[in-house]
Parts: C-alpha cells; structure tokens; sequence
C-alpha cells in the first residue's frame, strides 16, 4: 500500500475577497477530486484573500499509480487561469514506513 499527498501554495489572480477566493477555491478542489479520485482540502492560509495552499492525498496499490496521479494534480492546477502555483511539497511513503 502506497500513500502519496501533495501541498500546493498557491496565488490567487483577481480575487479581492474571502468570499471570491471560496468561489475559486471550491471550484478547483470539486473539480480535482471529480478528475483524480482524491481527498482534498483547502490546508492553510484560510484568513488570507489572495493566498491559499490546498492539500491532496490519495492511497494506492503500488508507488507507480500514486506518483502519477499527484503529478497529474500538480500539472492540472499549475496550469490552471488565475492561480499561481508558488510551491508545491509531496510525499509518497509506503504502508510499512
């Protein structure tokens, strides 16, 4: 059993409002848990409007399948209108680390 998480901090584009930024925000994690089958979550930044780091995991069978969907994640909100991605940290471990 392989578990794989990704944090990406992200920069929000024309967003002037916590209310705006919720918008954004739910709209990307709906369609990345639709897209890849992952739990995900806004994890940080929740009290600043334009900053925001949203959080991925999944659990797999074997590190291959893992390592392949949290770089399909990566790349999908990289290249995402309006987001910056600033930085992103990941980790696969398996179940008997």
């Amino acid at each position: 059993m392989w578990i794989g998480w990704i944090e990406c901090d992200l920069l929000l584009g024309d967003v002037h409002s916590l209310k705006e930024k919720r918008s954004v925000l739910r709209s990307v994690i709906a369609e990345v848990r639709r897209r890849f089958a992952v739990s995900v979550a806004e994890v940080g930044l929740q009290e600043l409007h334009r900053r925001a780091v949203i959080g991925a995991a999944l659990v797999a069978a074997d590190r291959a399948h893992t390592v392949e969907v949290l770089d399909a994640v990566e790349r999908y909100i990289a290249y995402r209108p309006g987001i910056e991605l600033l930085e992103v940290q990941r980790r696969e471990v398996t179940g008997d680390d």
